[in-house]
């Protein structure tokens, strides 16, 4: 089983405006919905789109907590969240709008053919107290899965050595996926991590600016202790860097509908595509070919994924060194 940790997940609302966004106004999106989200939260959704067993856990509190379990549930996902009284769980707006200046400029008559403008307001969320945090690991503990993942934003409260705490709490396979300053400062050994572009360059001090310098960052990860580095570069694609090998997949060549999520549901097809004895060559491919499934999806999650529908589409090739 691979359980899912997120102690700070969120409720993603996203806001679609036909009009550019005015200051000082009252808008109507013309189209609204909401997520559970989270990291952890996207990739328990991911691993059992594919027919995979998982469970999520971290903390959640007040009505949007609650949202997160019962969106969860409708995706068929179990969960078992540590509950705060300190405060809601996070609300995540994006809100996409046309700009004021692609309208003037634009010489297409359908609107809809001009590209929108995403604005975002993130919120930090509700503290997490040292109870709190005893009672997540244990909660890992009584479960004691094979794979245990632990990603996202920590809390207000919650620090490196907590999310070291739950990867030597019991004998398992432990994946990583936080902000580079975090990635920066942990002690125990990983079986995976996957820092994005910014995440990698936070981590090392090293300035992502090709394929060749994010290999060399995600060696170097390698090297303190984490035994695949699966790095992502948005448009450019991704590597797995393992003591063996550098894999690297080109990004799919698709019509983007949203890239929310893309990074989670490569790390948990990966994830699961290991349990399932697959070589990093084919954990790779798997993991591109969920990316492309959501990308070209609006929203976090799909409810079904059938990877090898397009896993043969998925080019990857081994870097030299």
């Amino acid at each position: 089983m691979i359980l899912t940790v997120t102690p700070n997940p969120a409720v993603d609302q996203v806001i679609t405006l036909e009009e550019p966004l005015e200051p000082d106004s009252v808008q109507r999106g013309e189209e609204t919905r909401f997520d559970s989200g989270g990291n952890g939260v996207n990739v328990s959704q991911l691993v059992r789109a594919l027919d995979g067993e998982t469970l999520a856990t971290g903390i959640v509190g007040g009505f949007t907590g609650y949202f997160i379990e019962q969106n969860l549930a409708e995706f068929d996902v179990p969960t078992d969240f540590e509950e705060t009284t300190d405060g809601p769980t996070r609300l995540n707006t994006t809100i996409h709008a046309y700009s004021e200046e692609a309208i003037q400029t634009n010489r297409v008559d359908d609107p809809a053919e001009t590209e929108r403008v995403r604005y975002q307001l993130t919120q930090s969320g509700p503290a997490a107290s040292k109870e709190l945090i005893d009672d997540l690991v244990e909660t890992v503990v009584e479960h004691d899965p094979e794979t245990v993942y632990i990603g996202g934003s920590l809390p207000p409260g919650m620090d490196a050595a907590d999310v070291d705490r739950i990867a030597a709490a019991g004998d398992w396979e432990t994946a990583v996926d936080v902000h580079g300053d975090i990635l920066d400062q942990l002690e125990e050994r990983y079986e995976y991590c996957r820092p994005n572009e910014t995440h990698l360059q936070e981590a090392t001090g090293i300035e992502i600016d090709s394929i060749n310098a994010c290999e060399e960052a995600a060696i170097e990860l390698q090297k303190r202790g984490f035994e695949r580095v699966i790095a992502t570069m948005g448009e450019e694609g991704s590597m797995i860097v393992s003591g063996e090998q550098t894999l690297f997949a080109p990004a799919p060549d698709v019509d983007v509908v949203d890239v929310v999520a893309a990074g989670d549901a490569m790390f948990g097809a990966i994830l699961w595509a290991h349990q399932q004895g697959w070589s990093d060559e084919t954990a790779l491919k798997a993991g591109v070919a969920a990316a492309r499934k959501l990308i070209t999806t609006s929203g976090t999650s799909v409810r079904d994924l059938d990877i090898e529908e397009t896993i043969d589409d998925v080019r990857v090739w081994q870097l030299q060194t």
